[in-house]
């Protein structure tokens, strides 16, 4: 993956609303907010989107499309809780996503797959790990 979208996904900010009033905020090789650790526990999770395929910019139905058919699929794990999320970075640049508990890293790269993206977060259960990590598939 190119050094600039590498870049980019470092500083990007990952948005969870866990209520109507409150976010959290999730940054690459950091720790999990306290709020989300809470939501967590030893749980495998995952940062994901269905937005802008290959990192290039998509039609909105085009998006809002394949991100619902993206929380069908989470929704059909038995294992998952699923919030509402954002990814914003420092450029202006925005997509929602989904933050899922539950699934472990195959189930998750596998769908990244299939929604063509370049990379989305992740902390898996068992890796010894207490800091979030970037996933790039490409």
């Amino acid at each position: 993956m190119i050094e600039t979208l590498l870049q980019a996904y470092g500083e990007t900010d990952y948005l969870v609303c866990l209520n109507a009033a409150t976010w959290a905020c999730i940054r690459i090789d950091q720790t999990l907010p306290e709020s989300l650790q809470l939501e967590v526990g030893t749980r495998s999770w995952g940062f994901i989107t269905a937005w802008n395929p290959h990192s290039k910019a998509s039609a909105s139905a085009d998006n809002h499309v394949a991100q619902h058919a993206l929380l069908v699929a989470l929704q059909a794990l038995p294992e998952s809780v699923i919030f509402s999320a954002i990814g914003i970075g420092n450029s202006g640049w925005y997509e929602p996503s989904l933050f899922v508990i539950g699934p472990d890293q195959s189930t998750l790269d596998a769908l990244a797959h299939r929604y063509q993206q370049n990379a989305y977060s992740l902390w898996p259960r068992q890796r010894d790990r207490s800091f979030t990590r970037l996933v790039s598939l490409s």
